[in-house]
């Protein structure tokens, strides 16, 4: 199982440290960093990730980062995702704890606090049971096991599953919906789409493509979705970034 997470810090050598220590923890990969309250809210809403590690007292005051990013998220969502806050005094801590953080951590980052931290937070969120999507085509219900999944590809308002076993299913709902629908480790790199991370074995970015599956299969990825392909290469390799 693997967890994402999100930084939120306009402090780039700080966010550099904090990926770094965080190389030595695989299950873990970061969705995206925002440096401004307003980006951080959308990416939050965007990436939906299970951790967000906030600077709360940021040198630069520009990015208008505090805790009131918490409050106004709850305008948004129901559940949010467990704040872990990231600053270097700990003069905010009871504040932080009131406005329902899980952990108030002081840089710099070092490694055996950041492990207490994540096995806190594994401690008391189990990952989910599913690892099987149903797919329907008229009254035929397929059910398909997500780690047998190599991409899928938009056809009109149909999407067609190609499997590690080299069949196609076609299923009667659009990429968009399956796109809020599967879990982490599936990537929407193009208008026509999603690959699944676990077979990818090489992204050139000169050619914008992605190869799957140990093949010469490629898929083409779009500028729209440069972001997602610098979270797929950082979620693979993140000593890379």
């Amino acid at each position: 199982m693997q967890y994402s997470y999100l930084i939120i810090d306009n402090d780039a050598a700080n966010v550099k440290e904090t990926l770094r220590q965080f190389e030595d923890f695989p299950e873990y990969f970061c969705v995206g960093i925002a440096d401004n309250k307003g980006d951080a809210i959308n990416k939050i809403l965007e990436t939906q990730p299970r951790l967000v590690f906030l600077e709360i007292n940021p040198k630069n005051k520009k990015g208008n980062l505090s805790l009131s990013l918490i409050t106004e998220l709850h305008q948004y969502l129901d559940a949010l995702p467990q704040f872990v806050v990231l600053t270097e005094s700990t003069k905010f801590a009871f504040e932080a704890i009131s406005a329902g953080v899980f952990d108030y951590v002081l840089k710099p980052l070092n490694k055996f606090d950041l492990r207490k931290t994540l096995l806190k937070f594994q401690k008391t969120n189990p990952p989910a049971a599913n690892t099987t999507i149903c797919i329907k085509s008229y009254g035929d219900y397929q059910f398909v096991s997500l780690s047998e999944i190599v991409y899928l590809k938009a056809d009109n308002n149909t999407t067609d599953f190609y499997l590690q076993n080299g069949r196609k299913l076609t299923a009667y709902k659009t990429l968009k919906h399956y796109e809020s629908n599967l879990p982490f480790f599936f990537f929407r790199i193009h208008n026509s789409y999603i690959v699944n991370s676990n077979y990818v074995s090489r992204i050139n970015t000169g050619k914008s493509l992605c190869y799957l599956n140990n093949s010469d299969l490629s898929i083409s990825f779009s500028k729209t979705f440069k972001e997602n392909i610098d979270t797929l290469i950082r979620r693979i390799a993140p000593e890379y970034l």
